[in-house]
């Protein structure tokens, strides 16, 4: 008997990493010849079953009882003092790093993927283990040999947890103006300064928490070339024990979604007694968190597809079961009602669903996909190349399930009508859970920044070059699939489209008019994803012809694939035109709209 919601389609997953992606060819590079695709269904499963049997059930009781303040110490809903061992004991904390730091070095795209089933099931369960894990990597590999020993340790074993601690009061996501203060002591510095929305900053579910933390130390020079980097323990180890640290909640945010995740305010140094060490060099911190920034900003945009998943398959369900009225054709009031699924408009909505959900699940295993690649391809040039496509879709990887993640959320609560908008039902809360990740990690619009000023231009575009190369190749292999050739032409043309609004762009920075480059980045950022979806459902589309000859009984499977792809390619390539012209007009209404005219 299948689960009520599934969280994430197994099939799926299955079709995206063994039929669209082969992922069982990385098996062949040195890092995971240990691995076989037997090992890499193992680890699915268990984690697939982690996730239904463990996490979901406690996501609701976690929603509804929020973290308390309580004599300045932050106490979790009880549940996670059993949850977090489980994760742990699992292996996620540090599955895809070496064995020499207790990991089982597995593929990255098998990480992400099996990632999806507790980000579904309990986001916020999961959050303290993702921050944690992106912790451990910086200090694993920024970190001194004693730092390793006394911080990066304890958190891979699960001991203890770590945070990113950037943002403060006065800078939000400017970290050029970060003000906290590092005053050099010896073998530390002394920190003094605060923080705010720092996740997972605080709680009773581990012995100690470890923050890796921006600051300047005295006299660095000002902006970002002066910020450093500080592992600073709640707790520190000294003479053997574990003493106060001189870390202080000031204050807990009360958040709409990720309610079982605290998202606090820290002070540093109240008593000026808050030790920190410093990670790496000095003035390099900015440098060093980008690693961790840009890790969390894939597991945000998995967030995102995890979060918008168990809501359509909410959606999907309630649809399929919930008689209500009768096909228009039918005008016997005595006749018997349909469930809801039959009206066309009803699949709409679950056909939009699912095409969001589906390409999201592609675009982050592709993103990861490259990430393998560029730490572990073979040659020199190959890890190249997949760096710049790694560096390239990453800031869609994050945009992309967010922003229209928040659709299907919304689609959700409509296909359920009034049970939908009521808290008796969960999508109402996988609403509220949703729109944190279209903020945290970078907005939207800082996203869109990093990628027209940054990503797309890095290297004479080789980036983009390298994106369309692999889109062209793709066009290829449906061609020789069979696949419409409407649908290999209006691939092409979008992809055509993105190349010469670039170009144009270009044209207009390197003129020095970098305003009205960037005036339209989230338009760009917009028409890029829409490109690269189509894309990924025409891969899709090429992989599902080649199963239903292959697995003829998978009918169902094969056509739902197929006509989410016709969605995406006739339905949504369309709007590519629009934002291209956008960008091209350098439409400026919000440019030259002034503060007193609203």
């Amino acid at each position: 008997m299948p689960p009520h919601n599934p969280l994430v389609d197994d099939r799926t997953v299955d079709f995206i990493l063994f039929e669209v992606l082969d992922v069982s060819a990385l098996l062949a590079l040195p890092a995971f010849r240990d691995h076989t695709p037997d090992t890499l269904q193992l680890f699915l499963a268990a984690t697939r079953r982690l996730a239904r049997e463990v996490l979901y059930p406690a996501y609701k009781p976690m929603d509804e009882v929020a973290p308390r303040l309580v004599d300045g110490k932050v106490r979790v809903h009880p549940l996670m003092k059993d949850l977090y061992p489980r994760l742990v004991e699992l292996g996620l904390l540090n599955a895809t790093r070496p064995a020499e730091v207790g990991g089982q070095q597995l593929p990255f795209t098998i990480m992400t993927l099996a990632s999806a089933y507790p980000m579904a099931a309990n986001l916020s369960a999961y959050g303290y283990l993702g921050l944690t894990a992106g912790a451990a990597r910086l200090l694993e590999s920024f970190g001194s040999d004693d730092l390793k020993e006394r911080f990066m340790a304890p958190m891979y074993s699960g001991a203890w947890t770590g945070t990113m601690a950037l943002t403060e009061p006065q800078a939000g996501s400017s970290l050029s103006d970060v003000q906290s203060r590092a005053t050099p002591a010896g073998d530390h510095y002394l920190i003094r300064g605060s923080k705010i929305f720092i996740s997972g900053g605080d709680h009773d579910i581990a012995d100690n928490i470890v923050h890796l933390t921006l600051a300047r130390i005295d006299g660095a020079p000002p902006g970002i070339k002066g910020v450093s980097l500080f592992a600073i323990p709640r707790l520190r180890p000294e003479a053997g024990a574990l003493v106060p640290n001189d870390v202080h909640v000031a204050g807990v945010i009360h958040k709409i979604g990720w309610r079982g995740l605290p998202s606090l305010a820290l002070n540093y140094g109240e008593q000026d007694d808050c030790h920190g060490y410093l990670v790496g060099e000095p003035n390099r911190g900015i440098h060093y968190m980008f690693q961790m920034m840009n890790e969390a900003r894939l597991m945000v945009g998995m967030n995102a597809v995890a979060t918008a998943s168990v809501a359509y398959h909410e959606a999907l369900d309630y649809a399929r079961n919930r008689p209500q009225g009768r096909p228009l054709t039918n005008k016997d009031p005595r006749s018997p009602q349909v469930p809801i699924i039959a009206h066309e408009d009803v699949r709409r909505m679950l056909l939009r669903q699912k095409a969001i959900v589906e390409a999201g699940l592609l675009l982050l295993a592709v993103t990861a996909r490259y990430a393998d690649l560029a730490e572990y391809a073979e040659t020199d040039d190959e890890r190249r190349r997949a760096r710049l496509l790694l560096d390239l879709l990453t800031p869609l990887a994050k945009t992309f399930p967010a922003e229209r993640g928040f659709e299907v959320n919304a689609l959700a609560v409509q296909v359920l009508g009034g049970y939908g908008y009521s808290s008796e039902y969960l999508p109402e809360a996988w609403l509220r859970d949703q729109k944190l990740n279209s903020l945290h990690e970078g907005t939207t619009g800082i996203q869109s920044l990093d990628l027209l000023a940054r990503k797309v231009p890095a290297e004479g575009g080789a980036a983009l070059r390298a994106l369309l190369e692999e889109i062209a190749s793709s066009v290829t292999a449906a061609k020789r699939a069979g696949i419409a050739d409407t649908w290999c032409t209006r691939v092409e043309q979008a992809a055509a489209e993105l190349r010469d609004v670039s170009l144009h762009l270009f044209g207009v920075g390197q003129s020095g008019d970098v305003e009205a480059m960037l005036r339209h980045s989230v338009d760009y950022l917009e028409m890029m994803a829409t490109v690269v979806v189509g894309w990924l459902w025409l891969r899709m589309a090429t992989a599902a012809e080649a199963g239903l000859h292959h697995h003829p009984e998978d009918l169902a499977f094969y056509q739902g694939k197929r006509c989410a792809a016709q969605y995406w390619i006739e339905g949504e390539l369309g709007r590519v035109a629009h934002w291209a012209a956008l960008c091209r007009s350098g439409e400026d209404s919000y440019a030259r709209m002034q503060s007193d005219w609203f």
